[in-house]
């Protein structure tokens, strides 16, 4: 059987325990998410009253972005810091390089997941 790609470049998904960024608050840790998210998404983040579910999700959808993300010889993979999520009109969206791409994320007490689809 021959499964046709219909447009579809890349999918990735990822799935995190909560608890991991829960041990590395943020307050002491501020160095360590520095290096993993952008100031726009620290933002985000520190304005929520569960800060460690909305960092872990959007740690899942950059992991799920570089999962889907094109693996050839001319692409290098990217950057997590080059990766940006963002919410518009209660979208969640990637954007990397100046280019949105479709992301579903969800989040319980335990776990955060992603999934990007690249067309």
């Amino acid at each position: 059987m021959t499964i046709k790609n219909r447009g579809v470049i890349g999918v990735g998904i990822d799935i995190e325990d909560i608890s991991r960024f829960r041990k590395m608050s943020f307050n002491k840790n501020k160095e360590f998410y520095r290096k993993i998210f952008t100031d726009n998404e620290i933002n985000y983040c520190t304005k929520k009253i569960n800060l460690a579910q909305h960092f872990t999700a959007r740690f899942c959808a950059k992991e799920a972005f570089i999962k889907a993300f094109p693996k050839t010889s001319k692409n290098k993979l990217p950057n997590y810091k080059d990766i940006e999520i963002l919410t518009i009109n209660g979208k969640p969206l990637v954007k990397y390089h100046n280019k949105m791409y479709n992301l579903s994320i969800s989040h319980d007490k335990d776990k955060a997941v992603a999934v990007v689809i690249i067309t």
